[in-house]
């Protein structure tokens, strides 16, 4: 009988220390024909035996007992362990000595390479730990990670005093170059680096176990046990280390020393000690040229911060820059540590340092919305105006980034100093451009509270403009409400209103927005194409409806290379579009209208293959004989290539009966003859984009986190234009 996961009665006895049970059992199993004395060869969870789990719970008579039904005292379980591995584990002596005087293999291996010393080892059990190595057991043996006995877990002076007074080796390495030393270090062990100091010197210890990966091809540790106990905090650790490990600044892979690891954890004791035995405070790592001292700034940790500029050379490390020009008060604003701001300012930190995006602090501040860190910078006469490489002010980032707080702040000091803060960007965009555009709604009213945003100025990609390109028809209806009606119709460089934005993105609020206030349907831009030719081109269909239903936009109207809207429509395949613009025209002088290339919309509907538009077309009086600048009909049109099309003209000349009267024969010679290009289509600019939109300033401090440090080099940010929608 078994449980469901496979323990049998005699499992259960053996679990529980249930002696007299257990020897009922086999008695009763003897008498039954075997059928109960077979439990004790039965395996349970993980193939555990019930002796297994008899010398696992410290259970000696039970041991005894089972023993004695003639088990195999070194069948192991699913794992490879045997009944020793399970007693050195447990703790118990007498089951462990019961097992080792029946004949345990003391030097078995499991499935992970580990012997019972391993066991014993690592869950501290002295006594156990004395039998084994006194039955002979290896001190040395590596498992199959190479963890020797020696290990952090063994964290009982007792242990390692006896392992190394019989012949326990500190200096061997396991496969990741780790030795006893790095172990200690990692989990504080003073006295376990006390003892092995005491055996041998770690200076030496460290000179076979890697502590400069640079000029070493062997299997060196990554880092060094100082790396280790500064990191985790250890500074009891570190207090025996730096005794002995003279060189304080070594370098991880990534060129971090043990004072940059603790000052970006925090560790104020370990930084305090490393400081004290002469650690260098300035020294920079690989990645991004970092010191201690940004470490420290990045996290916040003041303390650690206040203790490694007050030991340094103030003016030096006050400023430091990193790779990127940034410095410990830049990474500090980034983040939003107030503490660390005032204890730099108060040092004489530059408050208008630039980065080498010339970018200041308070360009940061503006994007992360750290109101506390902006106050701060202002009143230790930081400037809001100045312009980083791409003519943006930290008032432009606030109002990008929609910080209404920061934007007040900025506005305010801007007005203390009776400097404009509409000033624009390298690309003409001011502030309200940008709030506009990704409509702040709350920035764009404070703004245009201000006297200065109360009229257009920058580029002529206007506020509003931007506004209704990203559906932002709370923005668009405090700037008509403030400045006007008249700017609905306000033109960009390429001659295009805000009409033909919200037509090209089919943004319908915005755009019965700017119908409501009397904008004009039929505007043509630079290109000669009005909002519906936009809408049209590109299939936005609830757009394409209210212009050809409810405003009634002419149809009529031809762009510069002579499209209708009908005709752009159907070059680009847009079939909702197109019926919509049919249903409303009744005239068959517009059914057959022609472009530059004097192709009619039936030539142009055939040519893309759309089939109910072309049904539509004729149903309405299409010409099917009309032809373009090369000769083609509509239907030689649909020709996917010039052979093509030649080959289907032969055989349409062919097939008509020829007579005096009959132009078609004529027709399809001259297509043969003339033919220039099928597929001619007619493109034109699109409309403009500002592309560098607010996520790249508000992922401006989503810093990589290489090798668990929240910050490398910054992502630049994108280019703003107006070149395309």
């Amino acid at each position: 009988f078994q449980s469901k996961d496979g323990k049998t009665p005699l499992h259960m006895t053996a679990i529980h220390g249930r002696f007299s049970r257990s020897q009922t059992i086999i008695q009763n199993g003897k008498k039954e024909e075997g059928v109960f004395l077979s439990s004790a060869f039965q395996r349970g969870i993980h193939g555990m035996f019930p002796l297994h789990l008899a010398a696992l719970s410290g259970f000696s008579d039970c041991c005894r007992k089972l023993l004695s039904s003639g088990f195999d005292i070194d069948t192991p379980d699913d794992f490879g362990r045997t009944c020793l591995h399970a007693a050195a584990a447990g703790g118990n002596l007498e089951c462990l000595n019961l097992l080792l005087n029946t004949g345990a293999d003391f030097n078995k291996k499991d499935r992970f390479g580990r012997t019972p010393l391993h066991y014993a080892a690592a869950n501290c059990n002295y006594q156990c730990l004395f039998a084994l190595v006194g039955s002979g057991a290896s001190v040395n043996d590596l498992d199959e990670r190479s963890f020797r006995y020696m290990v952090a877990y063994v964290n009982l002076n007792r242990c390692l005093e006896y392992l190394l007074r019989n012949d326990a080796n500190p200096g061997i390495r396991d496969k990741q170059g780790y030795n006893a030393v790095h172990y200690s270090a990692a989990y504080g062990h003073r006295l376990c680096l006390e003892l092995i100091a005491s055996e041998t010197p770690l200076d030496v210890l460290m000179e076979t176990s890697g502590t400069d990966m640079l000029n070493d091809s062997d299997n060196r540790a990554p880092i060094s046990p100082l790396h280790l106990a500064a990191y985790h905090g250890h500074h009891q650790a570190l207090e025996v280390l730096v005794q002995s490990l003279l060189d304080l600044d070594v370098r991880n892979n990534n060129g971090r020393t043990p004072l940059d690891l603790a000052a970006f954890k925090g560790h104020v004791e370990c930084v305090d000690v490393l400081i004290n035995q002469g650690a260098s405070i300035l020294v920079k790592d690989y990645v991004v040229k970092r010191t201690p001292i940004h470490a420290a700034a990045t996290n916040g940790h003041s303390e650690c911060l206040r203790l490694l500029i007050g030991n340094a050379e103030p003016q030096n490390a006050v400023d430091i820059q990193d790779g990127n020009g940034q410095t410990p008060l830049m990474l500090s604003v980034l983040n939003g540590h107030t503490d660390c701001v005032y204890s730099l300012l108060n040092k004489g930190a530059n408050v208008d340092a630039k980065d080498k995006w010339g970018r200041t602090a308070l360009h940061r501040g503006a994007v992360t919305g750290h109101e506390e860190c902006v106050e701060a910078l202002l009143q230790h006469g930081a400037k809001s105006l100045l312009r980083d490489c791409r003519g943006r002010t930290p008032i432009h980032l606030s109002a990008a980034c929609g910080h209404i707080g920061v934007l007040g702040a900025l506005l305010q000091s801007a007005s203390s100093v009776d400097a404009a803060p509409a000033m624009a960007d390298n690309h003409g965009y001011t502030s309200l451009h940008w709030a506009c555009y990704n409509g702040h709604d709350s920035c764009v009213e404070l703004l245009l509270e201000q006297e200065v945003f109360q009229k257009m100025e920058g580029n002529s990609f206007s506020p509003l403009h931007c506004a209704v390109i990203n559906d932002n028809e709370g923005a668009a209806e405090m700037l008509i409400d403030t400045l006007g009606g008249g700017i609905v119709n306000s033109t960009d460089s390429k001659g295009r209103t805000p009409l033909h934005a919200a037509a090209f993105t089919d943004h319908v609020e915005c755009l019965q927005l700017l119908l409501g206030h009397s904008a004009q349907v039929n505007a043509v831009d630079s290109s000669g194409k009005t909002p519906l030719m936009m809408a049209a081109e590109n299939g936005q269909t609830n757009t394409v409806e209210v212009l050809v239903s409810s405003a009634k936009a002419d149809l009529t109207l031809q762009d510069s290379s002579k499209n209708t809207a009908l005709h752009l429509a159907c070059s680009k395949g847009h079939e909702t579009s197109a019926l919509l613009i049919l249903e409303k025209i009744t005239d068959r002088n517009l059914i057959n209208a022609t472009n530059a290339a004097l192709q009619t919309p039936l030539h142009v509907a055939a040519r893309n293959g759309l089939t109910v538009v072309v049904q539509e077309l004729l149903g309405k009086g299409a010409s099917v004989l009309a032809v373009d600048e090369n000769g083609y009909t509509p239907a030689l049109a649909c020709a996917p290539n010039k052979d093509v099309a030649d080959c289907l003209a032969l055989i349409l000349a062919t097939m008509m009966p020829v007579s005096s009267s009959s132009t078609l024969p004529s027709l399809t010679f001259n297509a043969i003859n003339h033919y220039t290009n099928t597929s001619k289509t007619v493109t034109f600019d699109s409309l403009p984009i500002m592309r560098s939109d607010h996520s790249s300033y508000c992922t401006f401090n989503n810093i990589g986190r290489e090798g668990g440090y929240p910050y490398t080099e910054e992502d630049e940010l994108n280019d703003s234009d107006s070149e395309t929608y």
